[in-house]
């Protein structure tokens, strides 16, 4: 999803071996043994497959319980409308998109009206998201090609899907995910930067980082654990200065210390409508 964070910042990164005392939180009082065996690219030397599973699905586990509220921030009705919304949430804010679409999906509310858009008025519509005219280009073709090769209906497969203008992976994983109820990782900017600091792996490229987390995540949890990754980025672990200090996952995270450990300073870097709940969940005095 849209974000202002700076990716070059994820650059500076570093592994620091320092760790916080434990939390009271379920799962944060302990952590997987490094074994030599089949070690995996982890970020984490020596450790084994079966040890960084073990650590990512507490992980998992701890997301759950520190972003209860986790879900899809794009506001829809329709499985098009949701495409829609998640093609202008690139490089721009999901609140930005919402305050876009209702009075787009009241002119063109399905495929059939979008693809017989005039072009000038769809850019003027949707300019607030910023690339405007690439997107203007993505929604007709994906309007067009729904029209033409689905009696305008959204399809439900990764394979019809990709196959669309402007639908990637992740696209089609959020599509898939929360309109039809089809599991899927979506990897944005967030996942991409959190499964590193992880320590998960070193992977940069979507396809191969979706591969990596869908081996260490079942299968059924994929769509809420994306989101949960998702808010984490957004509301902790942001890409400038990650709120460490403040965070649930420090005894887990080979990454903690890249941001600021003081439990004050990091719980001011909290963001979001739940700060307070943030802060105590890390056993942190809210700001």
């Amino acid at each position: 999803m849209g974000d202002d964070d700076s990716r070059n910042a994820e650059q500076a990164e570093q592994t620091v071996e320092s760790r916080r005392p434990p939390r009271n939180l379920v799962g944060v009082n302990s952590q997987a043994t490094a074994q030599p065996d089949k070690p995996r690219d982890s970020g984490k030397p020596g450790e084994s497959a079966l040890a960084l599973t073990r650590r990512a699905r507490r992980m998992a586990r701890i997301l759950a319980q520190t972003h209860p509220d986790a879900r899809c921030e794009l506001d829809f009705t329709t499985p098009f409308e949701l495409a829609v919304a998640t093609i202008l949430s690139a490089q721009c804010t999901d609140v930005r998109v919402n305050q876009t679409t209702p009075a787009l999906f009241a002119r063109y509310p399905d495929a059939e009206s979008m693809a017989q858009a005039d072009r000038a008025d769809l850019e003027e519509m949707i300019r607030p998201t910023g690339f405007f005219r690439n997107k203007t280009t993505s929604l007709l073709g994906l309007s067009h090609g729904l029209t033409t090769q689905y009696d305008g209906e959204v399809p439900d497969t990764m394979a019809q899907l990709v196959k669309l203008p402007g639908i990637g992976r992740k696209t089609a994983n959020v599509i898939l995910g929360d309109a039809f109820g089809v599991p899927g990782i979506t990897v944005d900017t967030h996942m991409s930067r959190l499964v590193r600091r992880f320590g998960w792996t070193t992977e940069t490229d979507p396809v191969k980082i979706e591969h990596v987390v869908n081996g260490l995540i079942p299968r059924k949890e994929w769509t809420m654990f994306s989101h949960r990754t998702i808010f984490h980025g957004r509301r902790v672990c942001h890409a400038r200065k990650p709120a460490c200090g403040a965070c649930t996952l420090t005894k887990l995270c080979p990454s903690y210390g890249t941001g600021p450990i003081d439990p004050t300073a990091a719980a001011r870097l909290l963001k979001g409508p739940r700060v307070a709940e943030l802060a105590e969940a890390a056993g942190v005095p809210a700001p």
